[in-house]
């Protein structure tokens, strides 16, 4: 066989046999200076497990488990040894990975009502007797029937229905002792590596709590986030209505013909939510004047804010919505963050001061002029916008600040309704593999972004760490606040974001260095079975994304 030529990330060259394994080049003396174990590579940047055979010439990255690719790596691999483990001590038993929450995982068994601490506390020590044990774990391809036959045999009838609407004549699966799995993504080379992380009992299951990229060693004390739980609490019961809570199962009621009416229960169990949560501002009539909607990027803020306003002319009110946007100060007023740069997405770009007389006059029953913000001069002016309040008028405000009590300091709590909106999906891919809530809304983004901003998938994945930061920064910390929640997530929503987000993710090439990312947003979509776009209501939340509303913005 022929050599192949490898380039290291200081760009030097050096010359391997065909069909070498990457973990055999991170053996390079380059390398010599990290200390943090490697959990995967990048080759041509395209995301490799440690065990990949290079058979072209390619340029070769180690992924240390301290980088934010490297932690998400470690996780998907506690996981892995956790189910293994699951599968040894209760072989009748079905595990199931559910929402995260904070620094966590939520696992449960189907039809147990209650994991036992015993049980628990048997699968942390399991789990550890394994790490010490330092167990290699492999990675192995397979055909596509061995595959199918293979988790069929052994009763993993999600992952089963999965791999059905797939056409991958190859499949990989990763193998520890007797065990072996489905993964999405690289797992780490051996158990010896997961030694840091914690299980503790939580509602009818279990939390597997993990390390995050600051310090491998530590894991941040449990923080309960009943609103988030609340959340999926709930949508995990709609999915029962729906009768599907995997892509399989979603797959399986495509092709059987079902599209629309899992279209049309998802969308009518949102605008039911829509209306108890106008029901809810109702009971507090004569004393709320204020609605406040935050939430992470892409939550559908915007149509969500107008389908409430219609819900609240349903009983009795005369919804004004208020923009943050013409709040802005004028730019040269704006803070700067660590880098120097412009912080548009920080609180105090906001004119808080003249925000909350305005919301004192409105209150108040006077007529107010409402600033108008010009991004393109980056100044703030008055161009005679009057507006007064009457008995039944209400002021709708949607923006990322709204749960933080800074923005409305001067309103009096009694006056203001908070709601927090996200897209948290109740889908798993199959038991032992969830997705993301934050590629839901990545997704959402990016589709967007192309279709009505001009930005390219590559312009978007540029900035989505950004975005996530001050979302951390900004949202996170805030959820708690409010007095709703809603959670804009649609079931069936990835089937038909998948053909607009494809051959947008097509155009980001190998050649660069978010092409892994692109690329497993590739392989993550591969999973669902197209939904066209002709099926999705008009007034539906994801019209907000795709185009054609039948709402203006």
């Amino acid at each position: 066989m022929k050599d192949v030529d490898v380039t290291l990330p200081s760009g030097t060259k050096i010359t391997v046999p065909y069909g070498t394994r990457v973990e055999e080049i991170l053996g390079n003396e380059e390398f010599n200076s990290i200390s943090d174990p490697f959990v995967g590579a990048f080759a041509n940047n395209e995301l490799t497990s440690l065990s990949f055979k290079i058979g072209i010439n390619c340029l070769v990255k180690p992924i240390a488990v301290s980088t934010p690719t490297g932690n998400r790596i470690y996780r998907d691999s506690l996981c892995f040894l956790l189910t293994k483990t699951a599968k040894k001590l209760f072989p009748d038993k079905r595990l199931v990975i559910s929402n995260s929450l904070g620094n966590s995982y939520y696992f449960y068994f189907v039809d147990i009502e209650e994991v036992p601490e015993s049980d628990i506390r048997a699968i942390e020590k399991s789990m550890r007797e394994d790490v010490e044990k330092d167990l290699p774990i492999t990675r192995q391809v397979i055909s596509y029937q061995e595959a199918v036959s293979f988790f069929e045999k052994n009763n993993y009838k999600d992952t089963s229905l999965l791999l059905k609407h797939r056409n991958d004549s190859k499949v990989a699966l990763y193998t520890c002792e007797n065990y072996r799995d489905l993964a999405h993504t690289p797992i780490a080379p051996c158990t010896g590596i997961l030694k840091y992380f914690e299980i503790m009992k939580y509602s009818n299951g279990f939390l597997l709590r993990y390390p995050d990229t600051e310090d491998l060693k530590y894991i941040k004390p449990f923080r309960d986030i009943p609103v988030l739980s609340s959340i999926f609490q709930e949508y995990k019961a709609w999915g029962k209505i729906q009768k599907f809570s995997s892509v399989g199962e979603l797959n399986e009621h495509i092709d059987a013909g079902n599209t629309e009416e899992i279209i049309r229960v998802a969308d009518a169990l949102h605008n039911k939510k829509i209306a108890q949560i106008a029901d809810q501002i109702a009971l507090k009539r004569g004393k709320v004047r204020l609605i406040l909607i935050a939430g992470p990027s892409s939550s559908g803020k915007t149509t969500f804010s107008k389908k409430l306003s219609t819900q609240l002319r349903v009983v009795g009110y005369n919804p004004i919505i208020l923009s943050l946007d013409d709040y802005y100060v004028d730019r040269e007023k704006t803070p700067k963050d660590e880098n120097g740069e412009y912080d548009f997405e920080s609180i105090d770009a906001i004119n808080i001061e003249l925000f909350n007389k305005n919301l004192l006059d409105f209150i108040s029953g006077k007529e107010v002029e409402i600033p108008y913000f010009d991004f393109i001069t980056g100044k703030s002016s008055f161009k005679g916008h009057k507006i007064r309040m009457d008995s039944r008028s209400i002021l709708v405000v949607e923006g990322i600040h709204g749960l933080n009590e800074k923005l409305t300091c001067e309103i009096d709590h009694d006056f203001k309704h908070k709601i927090y909106i996200s897209a948290l999906t109740q889908l798993n891919l199959d038991d032992h593999n969830r997705i993301p809530t934050t590629d839901n809304r990545l997704l959402r983004r990016m589709v967007r972004d192309y279709q009505y901003r001009g930005y390219s998938a590559l312009d978007t994945l540029s900035r989505w760490p950004s975005v996530r930061k001050g979302e951390y920064r900004n949202i996170f910390p805030f959820q708690e606040n409010a007095d709703s929640v809603f959670n804009s997530a649609l079931d069936y929503e990835l089937a038909v974001l998948k053909s607009f987000a494809e051959p947008i993710l097509k155009t980001v090439k190998p050649y660069n260095e978010l092409y892994s990312e692109a690329k497993r947003l590739q392989r993550f979509l591969e999973n669902f079975t197209s939904i066209p776009a002709r099926f999705v209501p008009r007034t539906s939340i994801l019209r907000e994304f795709i185009g054609d509303s039948g709402f203006k913005y």
